[in-house]
């Protein structure tokens, strides 16, 4: 079964904030995911590499590459 990811999102913490990436869209074909990301007070569109480890898809972010695991993305309620 497919996971759904539409309304979700995902907080890290790089050692001094939480930063939100809410999840835009995940296209397989072209290897690439597009992100809301609020680093800071300011928001933006990103698009990033879709990768892959052992059948789970992440993406790297900041200066640090930190992987961002889409399996921990959750569903926002509204």
């Amino acid at each position: 079964m497919k996971k759904q990811y539409q309304l979700s999102e995902f907080q890290f913490y790089d050692g001094e904030e939480f930063i939100t990436f809410n999840l835009i869209d995940i296209n397989t074909e072209k290897k690439e995911i597009t992100v809301a990301v609020t680093d800071r007070g300011h928001i933006s569109v990103r698009t990033f590499d879709l990768l892959e480890d052992r059948g789970r898809l992440y993406f790297e972010y900041g200066i640090g590459f930190n992987h961002i695991d889409v399996n921990d993305f959750e569903e926002v309620n509204q």
